[in-house]
């Protein structure tokens, strides 16, 4: 198998093991506590390697993980006094336990192969060289199957808890009162998300583990509403940013797993603008529609209030309609357009007097918002 295949191999299964913790983060507003853990969790490693002093012990997975939750609960800890707000103690904490990790490994492992800077920016084209021997036979790139095997373990995680982790992200309060504890499957997840993350390291670095865990679920949660279909568009996304992001970075010479968050956040953008009903340009659209709506409504009650006394005609006027509904007067000649090619409205000298249209319509509208007869 040739190294760039086997790359793109281990980028797949990165992104995807990376995703299906991530989605659940996402969705319960959690999304910055991936990169506190992310950071954090380099603590954990440290810790294991100084005790068992082999960096392939699987002890350091162990390390890893209990460290993302000692970093989970203290935030949530540090949150929950109401002293200061959870983002806030996120941003004590993950810095706080970061930099131990660093000045550890800078003043007592500087001859250790655990770089600071591999661990948050990675290098793809390197991990093909750290080899799986078993026996005499080379059977493949290390990270293929540490990744493989982590994504086998989300996957599994994710299917035979899946209603526990729907039900505690979307409705924490309901598992209470079901009887049904969400804090073990809480602290389940951010185990995961730890060991996902140490998985992640040696091959994408953390700022790429980050983007893979928030950008495709963010993505995929603009387009659907179904937790199973932003599951799978989510894991479509990743891929697809894994392989135009590699393709992007052998033409242009340049960092693979730089490339590949650029096109996370690129996709990101794209369906942010454009994408669904969630899309920036549908909800502007929606929103104008709404203003529209509320402005030929205004101006249907305003008649409304006014028409039948002479000693108030001055408020239905054309040329001083703009001054009563405190308006533009290129959007008040907009509504008033509106208005007549609708029927509602009809223009008698300078004065503006509803139809039967309109009157009938604005007794609707304003039944169907309040509920109540003007």
């Amino acid at each position: 198998m040739s190294p760039q295949i086997e790359i793109q191999i281990i980028a797949l299964f990165v992104a995807v093991s990376c995703v299906l913790p991530g989605i659940f983060l996402v969705l319960g507003n959690k999304a910055m506590i991936s990169d506190a853990i992310t950071h954090t969790i380099l603590l954990g490693i440290v810790s294991a390697f100084f005790v068992t002093k082999d960096l392939s012990s699987p002890f350091l997975l162990v390390g890893a993980a209990t460290m993302g939750v000692i970093t989970v609960w203290l935030t949530e800890w540090i949150g929950q006094s109401r002293l200061v707000s959870e983002d806030a103690s996120i941003g004590i904490i993950f810095p706080f336990l970061f930099s131990i990790a660093i000045i550890l490994i800078t003043r007592y492992a500087g001859s250790v192969h655990l770089d600071t800077d591999s661990v948050l920016l990675g290098e793809l084209a390197f991990a093909p060289f750290e080899r799986l021997i078993v026996g005499n036979s080379d059977i493949g790139a290390k990270a293929i199957y540490v990744n493989g095997v982590l994504l086998l373990l989300d996957l599994l995680f994710v299917s035979i808890f899946f209603k526990e982790l729907k039900l505690s992200t979307f409705d924490a309060v309901f598992c209470a009162v079901a009887g049904f504890s969400p804090v073990p499957i809480h602290y389940m997840l951010m185990s995961l998300v730890s060991i996902t993350a140490v998985g992640a390291f040696q091959a994408v670095g953390s700022v790429l583990t980050v983007a893979l865990m928030v950008g495709p679920p963010a993505t995929a949660y603009l387009l659907f509403d179904d937790l199973k279909k932003i599951l799978v568009a989510s894991a479509g996304i990743a891929i697809a940013n894994v392989l135009v992001g590699y393709r992007i970075a052998m033409r242009l010479d340049v960092s693979i797993a730089g490339s590949i968050a650029t096109m996370v956040g690129i996709s990101f953008l794209i369906v942010f603008v454009f994408g669904g009903e969630r899309g920036l340009l549908s909800v502007l659209r929606k929103n104008r529609i709404r203003r529209i709506r509320f402005a030929k409504f205004a101006m249907l009650l305003h008649l409304m209030n006014h028409e039948g006394k002479p000693d108030e005609l001055c408020e239905l006027q054309l040329s001083t309609i703009k001054e009563h509904m405190n308006w533009s007067r290129r959007f008040t000649d907009r509504i008033i357009r509106l208005l007549l090619k609708e029927n509602h409205i009809e223009i008698r000298g300078d004065i503006l007097c509803l139809t039967e249209k309109g009157r009938r319509d604005g007794l609707l509208e304003y039944q169907s918002i309040f509920g109540l007869t003007p």
